[in-house]
Order: C-alpha cells, then sequence, then structure tokens
C-alpha cells in the first residue's frame, strides 16, 4: 500500500474504532489541496503542527490531524486483520475505486470501501435492484426477473442483501450464471468467498449493522449503477424511499419503479421515476429514462 493510501486511512478511516474522529471526505479533500498549493517539502521528516497550522488551520485541528496520523500501529493490526478474514481495503485513492461511484456521489461518496471478492466486477456495467422486504407476489416476480435479466444480458447486479427484493433478485441472478455485487450494512468478514459476488461495505469489514447503516448504503447502491430498479416501496418511509426519493434530488442514476399502482410507486413516479413493467426488462440497454424529476423543475 502506497504511503499517500496509508495516510488517507490514517485520517478517514475508523480503522475499528468509533471514537476515531476521522476526516469527511470534504475535510480531507481542502487539506489535501492546500498541501499541493504550498512548497512544503517533507521528504526527510514528519509532519509538525507548525505545518497544519501554516495551512490556515487552528491549533485544534492540527492537533487532531497529528493525533490521527500518529496511530500506525493502529492502521497496520487492522489491515493484518482485514486479510486474516478475506477482506481488502479499496480507499478512494486506490486503482479500483469505482470512477462510477466518485462521479455519481462527489464528496459524499465513501473515503473507504472495505471489499471481500471479486474486484473486477467493479469495472463491469452494473444495474440496481432495492425494494421492501416484504414483497407482494407480482413484486417478487418483477424483482426475479431483474436479477434474471441482469445475468442474460451481462450486467452486475447491485443490491443490499437484505430480506426481500435484495435478495430475490441477488439469488435470481446467481442462479442465472450472473455476477452481484452486494453492499452490507453489517459485518462483512462473516460472509464466504463466492464465485461471482463482491461483498462491499463501508468504513471497516468488521463493523456490526446498523439502522444508520443500511440507510447510508443505499447511495452506495444507487450510485454505483446507471440505472436503478424499485420493485416495490412504502409511500413516504423506509430505506428504500429514503435511498429512492434522494437519488432523484440528486441524480445519481436513472430511476425505473415497477408500477403496481400502489401510493408508494405512484408518488415516486410522479417524482421522476419511469414506470416499468416486467417486458420492458428483455432490452436493458435500450431501457430509457422519459421522465423530468419534480426536483429539476
Amino acid at each position: 500500500m502506497r504511503g499517500v493510501e496509508q495516510g488517507f486511512l490514517l485520517l478517514t478511516c475508523p480503522l475499528g474504532d468509533p471514537q476515531r474522529q476521522v476526516l469527511t471526505t470534504a475535510q480531507f479533500r481542502t487539506l489535501a489541496k492546500r498541501v499541493s498549493q504550498t512548497e512544503m517539502k517533507m521528504e526527510d521528516r514528519e509532519l509538525t503542527k507548525e505545518d497544519v497550522v501554516s495551512l490556515g488551520y487552528g491549533s485544534a485541528f492540527a492537533e487532531r490531524i497529528l493525533a490521527l496520523l500518529s496511530q500506525e500501529d493502529l492502521l497496520k493490526h487492522y489491515l493484518y486483520r482485514c486479510n486474516r478474514a478475506g477482506c481488502q481495503s479499496i480507499s478512494r485513492l486506490h486503482d479500483a475505486y469505482p470512477l462510477k461511484l466518485r462521479k455519481s456521489l462527489g464528496l459524499d461518496s465513501p473515503g473507504s470501501l472495505w471489499a471481500k471478492g471479486d474486484l473486477s466486477l467493479l469495472k463491469q456495467p452494473m444495474i440496481a435492484l432495492v425494494g421492501s422486504r416484504e414483497l407482494n407476489a407480482e413484486n417478487a416476480a418483477f424483482a426475479r426477473q431483474v436479477g434474471i435479466d441482469a445475468a442474460r444480458q451481462g450486467y452486475v447486479l447491485v443490491s443490499g442483501n437484505a430480506r426481500g427484493a435484495d435478495k430475490t433478485a441477488q439469488n435470481a441472478c446467481l442462479q442465472a450464471g450472473g455476477r452481484v455485487i452486494s453492499v452490507l450494512a453489517d459485518e462483512l468478514e462473516k460472509y464466504p468467498v463466492l464465485e461471482n459476488l463482491l461483498y462491499l461495505a463501508e468504513d471497516g469489514f468488521d463493523l456490526p449493522f446498523t439502522a444508520q447503516r443500511a440507510l447510508s448504503r443505499n447511495r452506495v447502491i444507487h450510485g454505483l449503477a446507471d440505472k436503478t430498479f424499485v420493485a416495490q416501496v412504502t409511500d413516504g418511509r423506509g430505506g428504500t424511499w429514503d435511498g429512492t426519493v434522494k437519488n432523484l434530488r440528486f441524480g445519481w442514476s436513472n430511476v425505473f419503479c415497477f408500477n403496481d399502482s400502489s401510493a408508494g410507486a405512484t408518488n415516486l413516479i410522479q417524482m421522476g421515476a419511469t414506470p416499468v413493467e416486467g417486458a420492458d426488462l428483455q432490452d436493458l440497454s435500450g431501457l430509457t429514462s422519459n421522465a423530468i424529476s419534480l426536483f429539476d423543475q
């Protein structure tokens, strides 16, 4: 791992300690920009508090930077445990970090992803599937069809590994010989390495499930894909609703909603999601968004 990538992880990753006061992506980017605009020479010495203050920061922030950078042993141990668990780190500076995610989410993209499985899947065309945990029969059939058609048409399916729509689509895709990226909200380390499957998690490889992590990972699912399909949604609440509305607001990917006439689907379509039926999935590459987002008006 390059020194600059180690520095990035020290400054932006919890490294298994939720109390670490790491920098946000925006804070790190500002710091890096200020360093690049100076003639600071660091080849033969360590960064000092005076160096950081000279960049326009206060004393407290400078001390915070130095404290984070001093925890090299913590990083080394964390990466050792990560490798033992069959996982690996993908920081924003890593060659494998998906360009689509960086473009979609901008400064809101994760500072680091943690992966288990085949990283080459991140270089392939992707579609995403999101939806409720409790599925009606017709909605389950749609989720299953999205997974099957992703496999048949050469797309990697991105989903969230949750009960209901996620696993229905993921299992259908894998059974049809396809490939899946599953973005987790729980411990990455506990999942086995399987063929045609890549697991991703934010912030660390060993972090347990929280509701906040489940909500946060939704933007990664939407942001990785060129097209996101909504199998079923509860009007006004839940992770599927929250993630899809944010996608429509910020334009992370084109949104296609199964037109089941429910209040949730109807309102997403009114906001700018394109209505689709199962028959529309036969040509995923030719499927285009014909809606204007409510947020663009």
